[in-house]
Protein backbone atom coordinates (compact mmCIF):
# COMPACT_ATOMS: atom_id res chain seq x y z
CA UNK A 1 0.00 0.00 0.00
CA UNK A 2 1.56 3.26 -1.25
CA UNK A 3 1.78 6.11 1.50
CA UNK A 4 -1.09 8.54 0.05
CA UNK A 5 -3.89 6.99 1.86
CA UNK A 6 -5.22 8.91 4.69
CA UNK A 7 -5.76 7.69 8.30
CA UNK A 8 -8.25 6.34 9.69
CA UNK A 9 -11.29 6.30 7.33
CA UNK A 10 -11.53 6.19 3.44
CA UNK A 11 -14.03 9.17 3.69
CA UNK A 12 -12.45 11.85 1.24
CA UNK A 13 -10.41 9.60 -0.53
CA UNK A 14 -9.67 10.67 -4.06
CA UNK A 15 -9.72 8.13 -7.38
CA UNK A 16 -6.20 7.08 -6.84
CA UNK A 17 -6.14 6.28 -3.27
CA UNK A 18 -9.19 3.97 -4.18
CA UNK A 19 -6.74 2.35 -6.87
CA UNK A 20 -4.28 1.84 -4.73
CA UNK A 21 -6.52 0.50 -2.35
CA UNK A 22 -8.05 -2.21 -4.41
CA UNK A 23 -4.56 -2.89 -5.69
CA UNK A 24 -3.36 -4.01 -2.45
CA UNK A 25 -6.87 -6.04 -1.36
CA UNK A 26 -5.92 -7.77 -4.56
CA UNK A 27 -2.36 -8.18 -4.03
CA UNK A 28 -2.38 -9.61 -0.53
CA UNK A 29 -5.66 -12.15 -1.40
CA UNK A 30 -3.32 -13.63 -4.18
CA UNK A 31 -0.38 -13.84 -1.78
CA UNK A 32 -2.15 -15.16 0.63
CA UNK A 33 -4.32 -17.65 -1.18
CA UNK A 34 -7.62 -15.94 0.46
CA UNK A 35 -11.23 -15.74 -1.18
CA UNK A 36 -12.88 -12.31 -0.79
CA UNK A 37 -16.47 -12.96 -0.78
CA UNK A 38 -19.19 -9.84 -0.18
CA UNK A 39 -22.52 -9.74 0.43
CA UNK A 40 -25.02 -7.86 -1.37
CA UNK A 41 -25.94 -5.37 1.81
CA UNK A 42 -22.12 -4.36 1.44
CA UNK A 43 -20.89 -0.48 0.74
CA UNK A 44 -20.32 -0.78 -3.22
CA UNK A 45 -16.60 -0.46 -2.87
CA UNK A 46 -16.49 -3.80 -1.12
CA UNK A 47 -18.59 -5.70 -3.33
CA UNK A 48 -16.50 -4.07 -6.53
CA UNK A 49 -13.50 -5.49 -4.74
CA UNK A 50 -14.62 -9.39 -3.72
CA UNK A 51 -14.24 -12.08 -6.05
CA UNK A 52 -17.89 -12.98 -5.39
CA UNK A 53 -20.93 -11.09 -3.97
CA UNK A 54 -24.12 -12.82 -3.53
CA UNK A 55 -26.24 -13.90 -0.67
CA UNK A 56 -24.85 -16.04 2.62
CA UNK A 57 -25.92 -19.51 1.44
CA UNK A 58 -24.75 -18.89 -1.62
CA UNK A 59 -21.59 -17.28 -1.06
CA UNK A 60 -21.21 -20.05 1.65
CA UNK A 61 -21.44 -22.54 -0.99
CA UNK A 62 -18.92 -21.14 -3.39
CA UNK A 63 -16.40 -20.96 -0.35
CA UNK A 64 -17.18 -24.55 0.08
CA UNK A 65 -16.18 -25.40 -3.34
CA UNK A 66 -12.66 -23.09 -3.40
CA UNK A 67 -9.74 -24.07 -3.74
CA UNK A 68 -8.61 -20.95 -1.21
CA UNK A 69 -7.10 -21.30 1.98
CA UNK A 70 -9.20 -18.91 3.73
CA UNK A 71 -11.88 -17.37 3.21
CA UNK A 72 -12.48 -13.73 3.78
CA UNK A 73 -16.47 -12.68 4.50
CA UNK A 74 -17.13 -9.58 4.18
CA UNK A 75 -20.84 -9.27 6.13
CA UNK A 76 -22.12 -10.56 9.46
CA UNK A 77 -21.13 -13.39 11.77
CA UNK A 78 -23.78 -15.86 11.33
CA UNK A 79 -22.55 -16.04 7.44
CA UNK A 80 -19.26 -16.49 8.02
CA UNK A 81 -20.13 -19.22 11.01
CA UNK A 82 -22.18 -21.03 7.54
CA UNK A 83 -18.86 -20.58 5.52
CA UNK A 84 -17.30 -22.48 8.39
CA UNK A 85 -19.92 -25.01 8.90
CA UNK A 86 -20.08 -25.90 5.13
CA UNK A 87 -16.08 -25.73 4.41
CA UNK A 88 -14.58 -26.88 7.78
CA UNK A 89 -10.90 -27.30 6.98
CA UNK A 90 -10.83 -23.43 5.53
CA UNK A 91 -9.79 -20.55 7.90
CA UNK A 92 -12.70 -18.14 7.90
CA UNK A 93 -12.15 -14.15 8.56
CA UNK A 94 -14.29 -11.39 8.87
CA UNK A 95 -13.21 -8.01 9.01
CA UNK A 96 -15.35 -7.02 11.95
CA UNK A 97 -16.16 -10.00 14.63
CA UNK A 98 -18.36 -7.24 15.96
CA UNK A 99 -20.73 -7.38 13.02
CA UNK A 100 -24.25 -9.42 14.42
CA UNK A 101 -27.69 -9.49 13.15
CA UNK A 102 -30.64 -8.05 14.86
CA UNK A 103 -32.69 -10.58 12.75
CA UNK A 104 -30.09 -14.00 13.81
CA UNK A 105 -30.28 -12.36 17.50
CA UNK A 106 -33.84 -12.62 18.09
CA UNK A 107 -33.58 -16.01 19.26
CA UNK A 108 -30.74 -18.18 21.19
CA UNK A 109 -30.12 -22.13 21.86
CA UNK A 110 -31.53 -22.09 25.02
CA UNK A 111 -34.74 -19.88 23.69
CA UNK A 112 -34.81 -23.07 21.08
CA UNK A 113 -34.64 -25.26 23.53
CA UNK A 114 -37.14 -24.64 25.41
CA UNK A 115 -39.74 -23.61 22.76
CA UNK A 116 -39.23 -27.36 21.32
CA UNK A 117 -39.71 -28.67 24.51
CA UNK A 118 -43.16 -26.83 24.87
CA UNK A 119 -44.24 -28.57 21.31
CA UNK A 120 -42.43 -32.04 21.39
CA UNK A 121 -42.40 -33.80 18.19
CA UNK A 122 -42.87 -30.45 16.37
CA UNK A 123 -40.51 -30.21 13.31
CA UNK A 124 -37.86 -27.16 13.58
CA UNK A 125 -37.70 -25.19 10.25
CA UNK A 126 -34.94 -22.80 10.70
CA UNK A 127 -34.16 -19.42 8.19
CA UNK A 128 -30.60 -19.47 7.60
CA UNK A 129 -30.08 -15.83 9.16
CA UNK A 130 -29.75 -17.64 12.72
CA UNK A 131 -26.61 -18.69 14.59
CA UNK A 132 -24.83 -21.49 14.13
CA UNK A 133 -25.79 -23.00 17.55
CA UNK A 134 -29.26 -22.31 16.44
CA UNK A 135 -28.89 -24.34 13.57
CA UNK A 136 -27.85 -26.96 15.81
CA UNK A 137 -31.19 -27.45 17.10
CA UNK A 138 -32.55 -27.45 13.90
CA UNK A 139 -34.28 -29.96 11.76
CA UNK A 140 -33.96 -28.01 8.51
CA UNK A 141 -33.09 -24.79 7.14
CA UNK A 142 -34.63 -22.72 4.51
CA UNK A 143 -33.76 -19.75 2.43
CA UNK A 144 -36.65 -16.84 1.88
CA UNK A 145 -36.59 -18.50 -2.03
CA UNK A 146 -36.99 -21.83 -0.84
CA UNK A 147 -38.67 -21.86 2.90
CA UNK A 148 -42.05 -22.60 0.92
CA UNK A 149 -40.67 -25.24 -0.79
CA UNK A 150 -39.54 -26.78 2.53
CA UNK A 151 -42.71 -26.39 4.50
CA UNK A 152 -44.37 -28.14 1.83
CA UNK A 153 -42.31 -30.78 2.32
CA UNK A 154 -43.10 -31.60 5.84
CA UNK A 155 -46.18 -33.95 6.31
CA UNK A 156 -49.50 -32.01 6.66
CA UNK A 157 -50.19 -33.78 10.10
CA UNK A 158 -46.61 -32.16 11.61
CA UNK A 159 -46.35 -29.22 14.13
CA UNK A 160 -43.89 -27.13 12.72
CA UNK A 161 -41.62 -24.49 14.53
CA UNK A 162 -40.38 -21.67 11.69
CA UNK A 163 -37.57 -19.61 13.02
CA UNK A 164 -37.04 -16.20 13.50
CA UNK A 165 -38.65 -13.94 10.96
CA UNK A 166 -42.50 -13.44 11.55
CA UNK A 167 -42.64 -11.48 8.31
CA UNK A 168 -40.97 -14.83 6.09
CA UNK A 169 -42.73 -16.93 8.40
CA UNK A 170 -46.03 -15.01 7.27
CA UNK A 171 -45.45 -14.88 3.97
CA UNK A 172 -45.08 -18.82 3.86
CA UNK A 173 -47.99 -19.61 6.06
CA UNK A 174 -49.97 -17.41 3.59
CA UNK A 175 -48.86 -19.41 0.51
CA UNK A 176 -48.98 -22.78 1.91
CA UNK A 177 -52.13 -22.59 3.93
CA UNK A 178 -50.31 -24.31 6.69
CA UNK A 179 -52.18 -24.13 9.82
CA UNK A 180 -50.34 -26.12 12.25
CA UNK A 181 -47.39 -23.69 12.18
CA UNK A 182 -46.23 -21.73 14.97
CA UNK A 183 -43.88 -18.20 14.21
CA UNK A 184 -41.28 -16.96 16.42
CA UNK A 185 -42.11 -12.95 16.83
CA UNK A 186 -38.27 -12.30 15.56
CA UNK A 187 -37.53 -9.39 13.07
CA UNK A 188 -34.74 -7.73 11.30
CA UNK A 189 -35.23 -4.15 12.07
CA UNK A 190 -34.18 -2.59 8.84
CA UNK A 191 -36.40 -4.61 6.70
CA UNK A 192 -38.97 -4.07 9.43
CA UNK A 193 -38.55 -0.68 9.35
CA UNK A 194 -39.42 -0.49 5.39
CA UNK A 195 -43.21 0.29 6.60
CA UNK A 196 -46.43 0.27 4.73
CA UNK A 197 -46.45 3.93 5.03
CA UNK A 198 -42.95 4.19 2.66
CA UNK A 199 -44.47 1.82 0.92
CA UNK A 200 -47.88 3.94 -0.27
CA UNK A 201 -45.79 6.47 -0.40
CA UNK A 202 -43.13 4.94 -3.36
CA UNK A 203 -46.08 3.57 -5.12
CA UNK A 204 -47.91 7.32 -5.15
CA UNK A 205 -44.83 8.76 -6.03
CA UNK A 206 -44.37 6.62 -9.11
CA UNK A 207 -47.53 4.53 -9.92
CA UNK A 208 -46.21 2.88 -13.14
CA UNK A 209 -42.98 1.36 -11.47
CA UNK A 210 -42.64 -1.81 -10.48
CA UNK A 211 -42.22 -2.92 -7.22
CA UNK A 212 -39.81 -5.85 -5.99
CA UNK A 213 -40.27 -6.25 -2.16
CA UNK A 214 -37.80 -8.62 0.42
CA UNK A 215 -40.52 -11.13 2.77
CA UNK A 216 -38.64 -9.99 4.76
CA UNK A 217 -40.18 -6.73 5.00
CA UNK A 218 -42.55 -5.04 7.10
CA UNK A 219 -44.29 -3.87 3.97
CA UNK A 220 -44.64 -7.23 1.99
CA UNK A 221 -48.08 -7.86 3.35
CA UNK A 222 -49.17 -4.50 2.45
CA UNK A 223 -48.02 -5.16 -0.89
CA UNK A 224 -50.21 -8.12 -1.59
CA UNK A 225 -53.27 -6.29 0.28
CA UNK A 226 -52.62 -3.65 -2.33
CA UNK A 227 -52.85 -6.05 -5.10
CA UNK A 228 -55.74 -7.55 -3.90
CA UNK A 229 -57.18 -3.98 -3.65
CA UNK A 230 -56.84 -3.48 -7.04
CA UNK A 231 -54.36 -0.58 -6.13
CA UNK A 232 -51.76 -2.35 -7.99
CA UNK A 233 -51.52 -4.56 -10.82
CA UNK A 234 -50.16 -8.50 -9.54
CA UNK A 235 -47.61 -8.21 -12.49
CA UNK A 236 -45.71 -5.77 -11.61
CA UNK A 237 -45.17 -6.63 -7.51
CA UNK A 238 -42.46 -9.56 -6.70
CA UNK A 239 -42.00 -10.98 -3.42
CA UNK A 240 -38.39 -12.39 -4.01
CA UNK A 241 -35.14 -13.42 -2.23
CA UNK A 242 -31.91 -10.83 -2.88
CA UNK A 243 -31.27 -13.59 -5.31
CA UNK A 244 -34.62 -13.65 -6.89
CA UNK A 245 -34.19 -9.37 -7.03
CA UNK A 246 -31.13 -10.04 -9.20
CA UNK A 247 -32.97 -12.57 -11.39
CA UNK A 248 -35.95 -9.84 -12.20
CA UNK A 249 -33.46 -7.25 -12.81
CA UNK A 250 -31.91 -8.72 -14.93
CA UNK A 251 -35.94 -9.68 -17.04
CA UNK A 252 -37.37 -6.47 -16.47
CA UNK A 253 -38.07 -3.85 -19.26
CA UNK A 254 -39.53 -1.14 -16.52
CA UNK A 255 -38.25 1.95 -16.68
CA UNK A 256 -38.01 2.63 -12.75
CA UNK A 257 -38.41 -0.33 -10.02
CA UNK A 258 -38.91 0.50 -6.98
CA UNK A 259 -36.87 -1.85 -4.39
CA UNK A 260 -37.67 -2.67 -0.91
CA UNK A 261 -34.70 -4.32 0.97
CA UNK A 262 -31.35 -3.14 2.28
CA UNK A 263 -29.98 -0.35 0.30
CA UNK A 264 -26.67 -1.98 -0.35
CA UNK A 265 -28.82 -4.39 -3.01
CA UNK A 266 -28.84 -1.67 -5.39
CA UNK A 267 -25.32 -1.73 -6.72
CA UNK A 268 -26.36 -5.25 -7.80
CA UNK A 269 -29.43 -4.78 -9.40
CA UNK A 270 -28.02 -1.36 -11.21
CA UNK A 271 -25.40 -3.16 -12.38
CA UNK A 272 -27.38 -6.09 -13.82
CA UNK A 273 -29.59 -3.56 -15.71
CA UNK A 274 -27.92 -0.43 -16.27
CA UNK A 275 -30.71 0.88 -18.60
CA UNK A 276 -33.77 0.75 -15.57
CA UNK A 277 -33.80 3.08 -12.71
CA UNK A 278 -33.81 1.68 -9.43
CA UNK A 279 -34.85 3.13 -6.48
CA UNK A 280 -35.30 2.24 -2.66
CA UNK A 281 -39.21 2.15 -1.03
CA UNK A 282 -37.13 3.40 1.89
CA UNK A 283 -33.14 5.20 1.39
CA UNK A 284 -32.74 5.36 4.83
CA UNK A 285 -32.74 0.97 4.49
CA UNK A 286 -28.94 0.54 6.06
CA UNK A 287 -27.37 -2.52 8.02
CA UNK A 288 -25.17 -0.62 10.30
CA UNK A 289 -23.98 -4.22 10.99
CA UNK A 290 -23.15 -4.55 6.91
CA UNK A 291 -21.62 -1.58 6.83
CA UNK A 292 -18.93 -2.30 9.46
CA UNK A 293 -17.11 -4.33 7.39
CA UNK A 294 -15.17 -1.18 5.99
CA UNK A 295 -12.40 -0.79 3.62
CA UNK A 296 -9.88 -0.22 6.35
CA UNK A 297 -10.73 -3.35 8.33
CA UNK A 298 -10.95 -5.43 4.72
CA UNK A 299 -7.48 -4.83 4.34
CA UNK A 300 -6.55 -4.94 7.96
CA UNK A 301 -7.89 -8.34 7.89
CA UNK A 302 -5.98 -9.58 4.67
CA UNK A 303 -2.58 -7.90 6.56
CA UNK A 304 -3.42 -9.43 10.23
CA UNK A 305 -5.39 -12.54 9.68
CA UNK A 306 -8.14 -11.14 12.02
CA UNK A 307 -11.17 -11.26 12.73
CA UNK A 308 -11.05 -15.45 12.66
CA UNK A 309 -14.49 -17.33 12.99
CA UNK A 310 -14.61 -20.57 14.68
CA UNK A 311 -17.55 -23.04 15.17
CA UNK A 312 -17.65 -25.97 18.15
CA UNK A 313 -16.91 -29.33 15.24
CA UNK A 314 -20.22 -30.69 17.26
CA UNK A 315 -22.42 -27.80 16.52
CA UNK A 316 -20.76 -27.66 13.27
CA UNK A 317 -21.87 -31.02 12.68
CA UNK A 318 -25.43 -30.52 13.41
CA UNK A 319 -25.95 -27.09 12.00
CA UNK A 320 -24.20 -29.00 8.88
CA UNK A 321 -27.22 -31.32 8.74
CA UNK A 322 -29.71 -29.44 8.73
CA UNK A 323 -28.20 -26.91 5.99
CA UNK A 324 -28.05 -30.41 4.21
CA UNK A 325 -31.41 -31.25 4.80
CA UNK A 326 -32.38 -27.99 3.39
CA UNK A 327 -30.39 -29.12 -0.12
CA UNK A 328 -31.97 -32.43 -0.39
CA UNK A 329 -35.23 -31.31 -0.71
CA UNK A 330 -35.99 -30.83 -4.98
CA UNK A 331 -33.31 -28.87 -7.07
CA UNK A 332 -31.47 -26.76 -4.82
CA UNK A 333 -32.12 -23.32 -4.45
CA UNK A 334 -28.90 -21.14 -5.90
CA UNK A 335 -30.44 -18.08 -3.91
CA UNK A 336 -30.72 -17.17 -0.33
CA UNK A 337 -32.07 -14.19 1.65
Amino acid sequence: MTATLPAPTAAGWTPAQWQDWRDEVRRLAREKDVVILAHNYQAPEVQDVADHVGDSLALSRLAAASEASTILFAGVHFMAETAKILAPEKTVLVPDANAGCSLADTITADQLRAWKAEHPGAVVVSYVNTSAEVKGETDICCTSSNAVEVVESIPADREILFLPDQFLGAHVQRVTGRQNMRIWMGECHVHAGISPTDLRASVEAAPDAELLVHPECGCATSALWMVSDGQLPSERVHILSTGGMLDEARRTTAKRVLVATEIGMLHQLRQANPTTAFEPVNSRAACPYMKMSTPEKLLRALREGRDEVTVDPQVAARARAAVEAMVAIGTPSPVGE
